[in-house]
């Protein structure tokens, strides 16, 4: 969990963006997952989220200590805590037409998304805890996915079994095998 103490002053955080996003901004391409042309999950943890609570306080100029905490609040969930993954899936359509029609067809999408270690079976995903983002006609562009790995999974993770990702739903398909570099990224967010 992060807390005040893990966060640079705004004047800080000024002089030090730079250098700290490019850090982030090559730190979040080895955590993002490519799943098919149109759907990708950005595994989340605590760098991401340090970065997006930096951010969200540089641009409302935030100083108060209690409005600095419900941004932690907000945001430390997000972060795996030994024994799990956490991930932004997003639904990408260009055209806004497309994506309407898209989201349409894709009810349902953040329960089709799995994951898989070695040989164990997939791990389906505890989807969007703080709210529900699908209704009965439509899904939303943009889900958070919690992936609960059993310790043997883990154990094989840092052995350094194979992960995979993938979509079965009736209307999108994909199947990938993460890169060892992701992979490597993934298993420094278990205990």
């Amino acid at each position: 969990m992060l807390t005040h103490d893990d966060l640079y002053s705004l004047e800080r955080y000024h002089r030090l963006r730079p250098e700290f996003r490019a850090k982030v901004i090559a730190h979040k391409k080895l955590r993002k997952v490519e799943l098919g042309p149109h759907a990708s999950l950005h595994f989340e943890d605590r760098l991401t989220m340090q970065y997006q609570i930096q951010e969200m306080i540089r641009l409302e100029r935030i100083y108060e200590p209690e409005l600095i905490q419900e941004e932690l609040d907000v945001y430390n969930p997000l972060i795996p805590d030994g024994a799990n993954w956490k991930a932004t899936l997003m639904i990408e359509y260009p055209d806004p037409e497309e994506r309407k029609q898209a989201l349409a067809r894709l009810t349902g999408f953040e329960h089709a998304v799995w994951m898989q270690v070695g040989e164990f079976p997939r791990i389906a995903p505890i989807a969007n805890e703080d709210l529900d983002r699908t209704t009965a006609t439509k899904t939303s562009a943009v889900h958070f996915l919690r992936f609960e790995l059993t310790p043997e999974m883990v154990a094989a993770v840092k052995a350094g079994a194979p992960i995979r990702a993938g979509v079965d739903h009736p209307n999108y398909a994909a199947d990938v095998t993460l890169s060892l570099a992701t992979r490597d990224s993934l298993a420094a967010d278990l205990a």
